[in-house]
């Protein structure tokens, strides 16, 4: 019978195994075939037992493996029961040890104040500096100084300017040193309100000049709007103070347009039909040069201009009332533009929204006989005709919040006197909503208004007030 190889046997599996490998896992009792001992052949169909392919250690798949030695550990360790399975106390943590304090020489607590307020020391260090502050005055004082200068880095309020703050630097600038052409009283506040919105339109971009905006107002006691851009909106505001400018012997943006176009609306839809492109931020340059000029001249003539007459067209205005009026539309437009860019927009500083709201109080009498001409408020039935300087059926307009007053608004006759003894109605609403309600943008039936007296006198006086808009 032939020896077999050395390198190679093949076992009853077809399997190759290296017979100096065999010999040698033989010698220390573990190889991968069976084991060729006496009464185990490689035919032998003995059931395996422990430490052969069934038990542990082995190879799987049915082949035996080596005998396991039972006073060596298992190969694969048995699961480990864990110490909240036996009912067993927990192990105490083991706390860690605290660090020493800090010993730090005066000079060096003292240099690190700055830090500590700006809660940028480490604990160690803090607790040292908190700690020194506790025994020295001096240190104590300097650190309180330091936190209130650290809360003013960081200010909770909004970063948008007060819309008072200019009007407050100026004061105190013509405190010190008066000007020596002051603007006059009634021109201030369309000084104010051109200078806000010219803020404003500095900081947009190109883009945002074209965003769309809704131009809106009442018209037949029903609200009424045109759709345009930010720079129609400039392009309105240049036309119609173009008005004002014809009234002081400046030059008019329309030109020779002017004759065919003399109502605010007409004069700024020649405007836009009379442009070769739709406005863009050009536009902001005319309308600022403008009313630089408007201020200006005003200023020049003196406190006489105020008596000179404005056209709109269908009525007159004085020119501190048109100055007024101005800037009253400069602001509506100034709220309409933030909204459209998405920009917060305060509302003008009380003195000057009291004077706005006072000259759409002194409109409301006029206002209303022109709504009864046309049949739009309630008559005066059973009443004599008021003459001039008589009183009349009167309403209480009362004003709350920002530019807050009281009028007295005659009802029978735009000639009549109001007079609290005459009283037959009472209206109390917010000054800004008032306001709204005015410039159109809130209509009567909404306004949130406290009611007490003549529903229809109270209906007639809201009524009139949104039909002193326009676009």
């Amino acid at each position: 019978m032939n020896e077999p190889n050395r390198f190679e046997a093949y076992d009853e599996h077809g399997g190759q195994d290296d017979w100096e490998g065999r010999e040698k896992d033989e010698d220390r009792g573990a190889g991968k075939g069976h084991e060729e001992t006496e009464g185990h052949g490689p035919h032998d169909t003995t059931p395996p037992g422990p430490g052969n392919g069934d038990g542990q250690g082995g190879s799987g798949g049915g082949a035996p493996g080596p005998a396991q030695n039972p006073d060596q550990p298992p190969r694969i360790p048995l699961p480990r029961a864990s110490v909240e399975d036996t009912g067993q106390p927990l192990p105490p943590l083991e706390e860690l040890p605290k660090p020493a304090p800090l010993v730090l020489e005066h000079p060096v607590l003292k240099s690190l104040l700055g830090a500590w307020a700006l809660a940028a020391c480490s604990p160690e260090e803090t607790a040292a500096v908190e700690d020194h502050l506790g025994a020295c005055g001096t240190c104590a004082d300097e650190a309180l100084r330091l936190r209130e200068a650290v809360g003013l880095l960081h200010p909770p309020e909004s970063l948008d300017l007060d819309p008072g703050l200019r009007t407050r630097v100026l004061e105190g600038c013509l405190d010190r040193r008066p000007p020596r052409i002051p603007v006059p009283e009634w021109a201030a506040p369309y000084d104010a309100e051109t200078a806000r919105l010219d803020a404003l339109l500095r900081d947009m971009g190109d883009a945002e000049w074209h965003a769309p905006v809704r131009l809106r107002w009442f018209e037949a006691d029903a609200a009424t709007s045109r759709r345009t851009t930010v720079a129609g909106v400039i392009a309105h505001l240049l036309t119609v103070d173009g008005l004002v400018a014809l009234a002081l012997g400046l030059d008019d943006p329309l030109g020779e347009v002017t004759a065919q176009a003399p109502t605010p609306a007409a004069r700024t839809e020649a405007y836009w039909r009379g442009s070769h492109f739709p406005p863009t931020r050009s536009v902001r340059a005319p309308w600022r040069e403008q009313s630089h000029d408007l201020v200006r001249t005003v200023s020049f003539t003196g406190g006489g201009a105020g008596k000179l007459s404005v056209s709109y067209g269908d009525f007159e205005l004085p020119l501190h009332d048109a100055m007024l009026d101005r800037a009253f539309e400069c602001w509506v437009h100034a709220e309409d533009i933030a909204e459209a860019v998405d920009y917060p927009y305060e509302p003008p500083s009380p003195r000057h929204l009291n004077r706005m709201i006072d000259l759409a109080a002194r409109m409301l009498p006029t206002a209303v006989a022109v709504r009864r001409q046309h049949g739009l408020a309630s008559p005066v039935h059973g009443r004599h005709l008021v003459t001039a300087g008589e009183p009349g059926r009167t309403l209480r307009l009362e004003i709350e919040g920002l530019g807050g007053g009281e009028w007295l608004i005659p009802l029978d006759s735009p000639a009549a006197v109001g007079s609290a003894e005459h009283e037959v109605a009472h209206v109390a609403l917010d000054g800004v909503e008032f306001c709204q309600v005015a410039a159109g943008h809130v209509s009567p039936e909404e306004a949130a208004a406290g009611q007490v007296g003549d529903r229809e006198a109270i209906r007639d006086v809201l009524f009139a007030a949104a039909s002193l808009s326009r676009m």
